[in-house]
């Protein structure tokens, strides 16, 4: 199928962007790398009347360091993630997560902000973003407000990005020394998103667990964070028994549904084989 007729424009600025937004209103959607609006249109499942493409933006691209944080631009692609020196040094999991997403031709249009503000479970940045301790910050009519990937995140498709609003940088504090991190994805094959997937980001200080973060992909109506997981960790030693305890607090929040990639009972235990692997990685990486 192709699409129905639209308007297409090309801004140059946030500014004209958010005000074409105000002035075309909810008929108009905003295009990044397109690999999730442009099928939807094509099957018709969205039909916007007009285009707001955002490729032209230069000021939504790039990657630098202020103070203790880093700030990505929400147009940055996924090969610009990958082939930064400054998040291979300072945030390496970021790099080590885009290589895992789709394929080379996607990651070369493929957006970290497409990827979040989309409120697809099925992405990987929506977790990644909750394990990073991420802030996402929105333009709109009235100014830049920042919101706390935690929370940001209310259902399939939902997020608490208002209509008339840009996702234009995220900002995600740099690792400190000795920080474990981990992705682990099981898919069918390359170029899949994940059947499940969980991230951990680890500190641990004389044996014990010091600094947690727990995120999951795909085995919800949103991406999640596993706050009990992480309580029932955090303090203590990684011995047998406190995995298994932590493993089976990760499956309790989930609630995938069934498809072609398994049913929920199998997603869920996946979650759980998906977090034991993270979490033995990111522990391996402390050192």
């Amino acid at each position: 199928m192709i699409p129905p007729e639209f308007d297409y424009h090309a801004p140059r600025s946030v500014a004209e962007a958010i005000h074409l937004l105000g002035e075309l209103g909810p008929d108009a959607k905003l295009l990044a790398g397109g690999h999730s609006l442009l099928p939807m249109m094509k099957l018709r499942f969205a039909q916007p009347t007009h285009l707001i493409d955002l490729n032209r933006i230069d000021d939504l691209r790039g990657i630098h360091e202020e103070g203790d944080q880093l700030v990505i631009g929400a147009m940055t692609v996924e090969n610009d993630l990958i082939d930064s020196p400054l998040l291979r040094a300072r945030l390496p999991l970021l790099p080590e997560v885009a290589r895992q997403i789709a394929d080379p031709q996607v990651r070369n249009r493929g957006t970290i902000g497409g990827d979040i503000v989309h409120g697809d479970p099925g992405n990987d940045h929506p977790a990644i973003a909750l394990a990073l301790d991420a802030s996402l910050v929105l333009a709109g009519p009235g100014g830049e407000r920042t919101l706390p990937a935690d929370g940001f995140f209310l259902g399939t498709y939902m997020t608490q990005m208002a209509e008339d609003e840009i996702l234009v940088r995220i900002r995600v504090p740099a690792f400190a020394p000795r920080t474990g991190y981990a992705y682990h994805k099981l898919k069918r094959k390359t170029g899949d998103w994940a059947t499940a997937a969980a991230a951990v980001v680890l500190r641990l200080d004389g044996g014990r667990v010091s600094h947690v973060r727990i995120a999951l992909t795909n085995v919800a109506p949103m991406a999640l964070r596993a706050h009990a997981a992480e309580a029932l960790l955090l303090g203590q030693a990684l011995d047998a028994a406190r995995i298994d305890q932590a493993a089976a607090a990760v499956m309790a929040i989930c609630a995938p549904a069934d498809d072609l990639r398994g049913d929920a009972e199998y997603k869920t235990a996946m979650a759980g084989c998906m977090f034991r692997r993270a979490l033995a990685q990111a522990a391996a990486r402390c050192a």
